[in-house]
């Protein structure tokens, strides 16, 4: 028998001990962190898609700082603001734009 196979289900549990370990504080934390770096931004939107834990998060920016910029040094800037809470992290998904004229 393969290993796993017949002992029930497994669960997989969020460590409770990350610094970001509520979605609504680590959401509000990378929100002003985010706000401080990218001032210019006209959205900025974080959301834990972890379930909770904090341990992957989904941010989606608009900014004017990104203007002339390729997708990947946009993506670059906003993973070097939050360089520290990455550290934490298990994933990052990150969308950027540029406001419309």
């Amino acid at each position: 028998m393969a290993a796993g196979l017949g002992r029930g289900p497994l669960f997989l549990r969020c460590c409770s001990w990350r610094s970001l370990s509520s979605g609504s504080e680590g959401e509000s934390h990378l929100t002003r962190v985010l706000r401080e770096r990218f001032p210019r931004a006209s959205s900025i939107k974080v959301v834990d898609i972890s379930g909770g834990c904090g341990a992957m998060y989904e941010i989606h920016i608009e900014s004017e700082e990104f203007r002339e910029k390729r997708t990947v040094q946009q993506h670059q800037m906003v993973n070097q603001a939050l360089s520290e809470e990455i550290k934490h992290m298990h994933g990052l998904r990150i969308f950027t734009s540029i406001p419309k004229p």
